[in-house]
């Protein structure tokens, strides 16, 4: 079976192959940040850090233990979770600009202290062995995006994801209705660290080689554009927007200099035009039941209800 896959996975072209798993990580990427900024609505500038936690953590599983890709991936995203919370208890009291210039912070003291480590190769960077998992790595990516698809709808749609909306909109109001603020801000930040550690596992296998200057301020902002773009709060814009700005350079490498000038104007377009996002403030589960009640047995059923 393990053969048979392969061999289809093989007949795949590479470069178009090699766009699908960049955007499959780039979901998983955005979906965590979605939790944290989308859902809770609290800006982190620092994913890439936590990014890059995953990364060399997974990385140096299969360097140094040869642990499977399964247990190395979710070894790598407790971890980066456990980093999560230890930085979310004193960071997340704080609110809006302040909060995003400590997850800056924070981003860089990770890149500067991976730049000097000797575990991590300083700043020439880490070698990255295959991992150690029969199913090929495209096909594990996308069942992690679709695991991560999942447990963000569950989340999305449970009392949690309802708290998280309510600190949101009001933090204010939120306390007063009796939730703990500062534990769901925490248990969110938890999770969508989880994510950037799970990703940033799927990312170091892929590429091969990393090197603590890939996951710079730039590379946080890439994950925030891609939600942006899409909608915040929204699944299936995150999903859009991961593939739409991980596909760009490849059709922008005309213009490679000027891709964040690009990114720039893109967002400063949907601000103007689509403030929420491509998929922002669309309900998919209304659209869903009005399609559903414009069938002739729906229909009919409302007729009879509506009979005294």
């Amino acid at each position: 079976m393990g053969e048979a896959v392969q061999s289809m996975v093989g007949q795949i072209d590479p470069y178009l192959l090699q766009i699908v798993v960049i955007i499959g990580i780039a979901i998983v990427l955005a979906l965590g940040l979605n939790v944290i900024t989308g859902l809770t609505g609290q800006l982190s500038l620092g994913h890439a850090a936590f990014m890059s936690i995953g990364a060399f953590t997974s990385a140096l599983l299969t360097i140094k233990l040869q642990t499977p890709f399964s247990v190395n991936l979710l070894v790598t995203g407790a971890l980066t979770a456990a980093v999560g919370v230890l930085i979310g208890y004193p960071i997340l009291r704080l609110t809006g600009d302040y909060l995003a210039i400590c997850t800056l912070g924070f981003a860089e003291i990770v890149k500067v202290i991976f730049l000097n480590l000797e575990i991590t190769n300083k700043a020439f960077g880490l070698s990255v062995p295959p991992p150690i998992s029969a199913t090929p790595l495209p096909i594990t990516v996308w069942l992690v995006v679709f695991l991560a698809i999942t447990l963000v709808s569950f989340i999305q749609n449970s009392r949690f994801g309802r708290a998280l909306k309510a600190i949101r909109c009001d933090e204010i109001a939120a306390e007063a209705m009796g939730i703990d603020v500062a534990r769901y801000k925490v248990q969110s930040f938890a999770i969508g660290t989880f994510l950037a550690g799970v990703g940033g596992g799927l990312y170091a296998h892929f590429i091969s080689f990393i090197n603590p200057s890939d996951f710079g301020f730039l590379k946080s902002v890439d994950i925030l554009s891609m939600i942006v773009l899409g909608g915040l709060g929204s699944i299936p814009g995150c999903i859009i927007g991961s593939a739409l700005l991980s596909a760009a350079p490849e059709f922008l490498r005309f213009m490679a200099t000027y891709r964040m000038l690009v990114y720039g104007g893109l967002l400063v377009f949907m601000m103007i035009f689509r403030p929420n996002g491509l998929m922002g403030g669309i309900n998919f589960m209304e659209i869903f039941l009005k399609l559903l009640g414009r069938k002739p047995g729906m229909k009919k059923l409302q007729e009879r209800w509506r009979q005294p």
